[in-house]
């Protein structure tokens, strides 16, 4: 079985309490993108099926690598949809309310395992089952937002693997520093409500006064980002900090407008916002996690309990410098910021 059109299009079966189209629209989207035939795998005979819920979704472009490496994933290890596997896709398309209501969906379809994109998608569906085994694909603080117990036995159906550390966060913010060493004052997007986006927050707080001397302005983001753009550009801020989750990730494209209308060296909390234009990132590759994830669903699915599956920490950390937009910048990147880049755009 190939990854062309017309075999993509033969995985889409009718299935009880699936949604065809849903899912033919992921797979015509995958089909153009996934240019490595299938592996053939020997089968068992028995067809798992698993609920995906996304705090985006499977068909949104910032996304769609993300749900490819988790495909590609899947298929390594002998999972093939339409042979073996039937995915359900969910996507709350960045509107955290609407969580609730998918993950019952998904629920209701008797999955045999869930797996959630975010944080967030993860608490909806413990909420929601405490029966069905679930993996989280990018957690901030899995225990803080009682995900698991600890990280080392997480306890309950629930396991995956953490995207944040507060290093991770110190590191962007001396990034900036190097690039702008006279900054004294960085603007940050605060999604007033995300748990992800409070943890970022606090651990940039540690940080930045007094160890690095940088005072932190924070711009609430209540429900659109206009109102966010107005405070930033009235208080003129050195640089701009963009955290990595739901929201900003969505409207992505608009904030890295924004800086290139305001001239704003700004760091960014993951590597596509520096391929979409942004100046640079420094993060987890959260490609890398959905494709690690896949091997925690093998064995639940062979028979392994997330009781007993240790939470993971992220282990390939990404430096991504955008060239061109540096040079609209009218900036110099430092050598010394280059000679670390694993991923350099010019």
């Amino acid at each position: 079985m190939t990854g062309t059109c017309d075999d993509m299009s033969a995985v889409i079966l009718p299935h009880e309490g699936g949604v065809p189209t849903k899912r033919r629209t992921v797979l015509a989207t995958l089909a153009a993108v996934l240019p490595v035939p299938y592996a053939r795998a020997q089968f068992s005979g028995k067809v798992h099926r698993i609920g995906v819920l996304l705090t985006t979704s499977p068909t949104f472009p910032a996304t769609v690598h993300l749900v490819r490496a988790f495909y590609e994933g899947m298929r390594e290890l002998g999972y093939v949809e339409g042979k073996n596997l039937v995915i359900e896709w969910r996507g709350a398309e960045a509107n955290l309310e609407r969580l609730p209501a998918l993950a019952a969906e998904l629920v209701a379809l008797r999955p045999d395992l869930l797996v959630a994109g975010a944080g967030p998608a993860a608490l909806a569906l413990k909420k929601t089952t405490s029966t069905i085994p679930i993996v989280f694909v990018q957690a901030a603080d899995p225990v803080g937002t009682g995900l698991v117990k600890t990280l080392a036995r997480p306890g309950g159906n629930v396991t995956g693997f953490s995207n944040f550390t507060d290093a991770i966060i110190g590191k962007q913010l001396e990034l900036l520093r190097e690039v702008a060493q006279q900054m004294r004052r960085v603007a940050v997007i605060h999604v007033v409500g995300d748990p992800t986006s409070s943890l970022q927050l606090s651990a940039m707080r540690k940080v930045a006064w007094p160890e690095l001397q940088i005072s932190v302005h924070e711009v609430k983001v209540p429900d659109d980002l206009d109102a966010a753009f107005s405070a930033i550009a009235r208080e003129r801020p050195d640089a701009l900090h963009v955290f990595f989750n739901s929201t900003t990730y969505v409207h992505q494209q608009r904030i890295i407008e924004f800086a290139a209308t305001q001239r704003l060296l700004a760091v960014y909390g993951e590597a596509i916002f520096v391929q979409s234009g942004g100046l640079m990132s420094y993060s987890h590759s959260a490609a890398d996690l959905y494709r690690r994830s896949t091997v925690y669903v093998d064995r639940i699915l062979k028979g392994a309990k997330p009781a007993d599956l240790p939470v993971q920490e992220p282990t390939k950390i990404d430096l991504a410098v955008n060239l061109r937009t540096a040079k609209a910048l009218g900036i110099t990147i430092p050598k010394s910021v280059l000679f670390r880049a694993d991923r350099v755009i010019e």
